[in-house]
């Protein structure tokens, strides 16, 4: 009876750290697998995941430590797919996340509070110093919304950059 119980325990343990592990999880590899097998995403604000195979064009995106982004404005066609390949040119972790003004303040805010969060979604990628990173997002909403890296500090330090969509 004891074993079954610690068993139990353990199961249930370890789905809900796989649970938390699939909603907060950071990672490179680990991102482009979870997001080619993922359910389908839900419709935000700004967009919704894209496809690979509808992609209308490639996007590269530069981090740098100078916390700025290169290009710092992009301009996206309504109903575009567009494949962003990041990369980091720094010597610390930077990551791209697109949304709304605010809803990147609110998740800048929360990082600042919680900066051990970890997250992962497919409107966000990840990069590790001196690494590649991809993310593919179909613009289906017109508007102006941004990028930024929520790395504490980055976000603070004015590492936003702008989207139109029309």
């Amino acid at each position: 009876m004891k074993s079954r119980r610690r068993f139990l325990a353990t199961s249930l343990a370890a789905g809900v750290l796989a649970v938390h592990r699939s909603a907060f999880a950071h990672g490179n590899a680990e991102h482009a697998a979870k997001a080619a097998s993922a359910p389908p995403s839900e419709q935000l604000d700004w967009g919704i995941a894209g496809d690979g195979r509808s992609v209308s064009r490639t996007i590269a995106i530069v981090m740098t430590d100078e916390m700025r982004f290169v290009p710092g404005h992009i301009e996206v066609r309504l109903g575009e797919t567009i494949r962003f390949t990041h990369e980091n040119r720094g010597a610390v972790m930077h990551e791209m996340v697109v949304g709304t003004p605010a809803t990147l303040a609110e998740h800048a805010e929360l990082m600042q509070r919680f900066p051990g969060m970890e997250h992962d979604e497919p409107w966000m990628a990840h990069v590790a110093p001196g690494g590649r990173g991809e993310m593919i997002w179909h613009f289906n909403s017109a508007g102006e919304f941004q990028f930024a890296c929520l790395i504490p500090g980055h976000f603070q330090a004015g590492m936003i950059g702008t989207i139109k969509v029309g």
